[in-house]
């Protein structure tokens, strides 16, 4: 039979960076491209012996039908514990447990965004989230960054020329792709405009917890004293990504509309893994287990911005140091083609990610790449960049 399609999804594609899961899944392969957490980062004895604990005490709670905001012990911890720490929550806000901070996402791009209207990203921005907002028929408006956060006059530019902007996202910490993290000044001067144009931002941030150098910077949700900021935060890479485990904070107003939409996805976020969590926040060293965390990926994220040095940049290939995250962006000298060094790069059986999967126009030329170093070991990372500079070598 003819299938026919929604309007919707007729020009959707594939993630690019799950197609290229299916070449990395081949184990002669260097993967350089996902965005895992390392082996090493999960706390699996804490999981074993809690889920024991559950299913021996309380199995029913977790097997059965919940409520659709999440798990309140959770709600609660996570509330707590942001108010504490980040200074994360006012009386106007609401707090509701997703699956996975990509759902915040998809669920707060459905309750706010007609079609046609602009969603305002970075640019480059999480291919992830860009596919969420795509596949509301949103229109995407990309704002070039810099070192240290968007570019704040084509910001406001876009924002006084943009039809229907409904809202602002970044991911101000160790931005994915890029790596860059906002200064404090533009995260203050970026408020100040959704302010002043009445739009709202939502702040994604996956990676907050995983700094290796540097002061912590206040995130924009701990200076959201109108209620104009929506604060998307997730356990998959200080818990586990398999559990799919996000929160979101925000007005709630937006919050309540979000949980219509959520029962009409999932109904509830897996309570197993909302029980595991709270447990695990409240019962054992959350934040020593952060500590380590982050002890981990200072020595990987070394030990790659090393290799890069000795292998790469004296091909030409440049990238900016990072202060955290999994990810590093690297360039391409002048003249050399993106997409055709990736390719090359995966016939050598090393794979990374092209940059323009990160565009809003993925057509718009870009010579980037990005590569992860928490994934592979060190043996594979100093030989999937060993190669990468070779290639380099041999274009140039």
């Amino acid at each position: 039979m003819e299938y026919i399609l929604s309007d919707r999804v007729q020009t959707l594609k594939p993630s690019a960076i799950r197609e290229i899961f299916k070449y990395a899944a081949d184990p002669t392969v260097v993967s350089l491209s996902a965005g895992n957490p390392a082996p090493e980062a999960f706390p699996v004895d804490a999981i074993r012996e809690i889920s024991a604990k559950i299913f021996e005490e309380n199995p029913i709670a977790a097997l059965q039908y919940s409520v659709t905001e999440g798990y309140a012990p959770l709600r609660k911890a996570v509330g707590d514990y942001m108010k504490k720490t980040h200074n994360i929550g006012r009386d106007f806000d609401d707090l509701i447990i997703t699956s996975g901070a990509q759902q915040v996402m998809d669920l707060i791009t459905k309750s706010m965004v007609n079609e046609g209207d602009t969603v305002i990203c970075e640019a480059p921005s999480f291919i992830g989230s860009l596919n969420s907002f795509r596949s509301y028929n949103a229109r995407l408006c990309g704002i070039p960054l810099e070192s240290d956060g968007m570019n704040l006059e084509l910001l406001e530019k876009a924002l006084q020329t943009e039809k229907n902007v409904r809202f602002i996202y970044i991911i101000a910490n160790f931005q994915n792709p890029s790596g860059v993290t906002t200064s404090l000044e533009k995260r203050k001067k970026i408020y100040e405009l959704a302010k002043k144009y009445n739009v709202m931002i939502l702040e994604d941030n996956p990676y907050g917890d995983l700094r290796i150098s540097g002061e912590n910077i206040p995130s924009i949700k701990s200076f959201d004293e109108d209620g104009i900021v929506a604060y998307a935060g997730s356990f998959s890479k200080v818990l586990s990504p398999g559990m799919r485990l996000g929160y979101v904070i925000a007005p709630k107003t937006v919050v309540q509309k979000m949980i219509v939409c959520k029962q009409g996805e999932d109904v509830h976020t897996n309570i197993w893994a909302q029980m595991v969590a709270h447990k695990f926040m409240t019962e054992y060293d959350f934040d020593g287990h952060l500590a380590k965390l982050r002890e981990i990926y200072r020595k990987k994220a070394n030990f790659c911005m090393d290799l890069l040095d000795k292998y790469i940049v004296p091909n030409k290939i440049t990238y900016q140091r990072i202060d955290g995250g999994l990810f590093i962006w690297c360039k391409l000298p002048d003249g050399v083609d993106m997409a055709d060094f990736c390719k090359q790069a995966v016939l050598r059986k090393v794979c990374v990610v092209p940059g323009n999967a990160f565009l809003t126009d993925e057509k718009e030329q870009c010579s980037s790449f990005r590569i992860n170093f928490s994934t592979p070991t060190d043996e594979q990372l100093e030989k999937g960049i060993k190669i990468l500079g070779e290639l380099a070598k041999e274009i140039l």
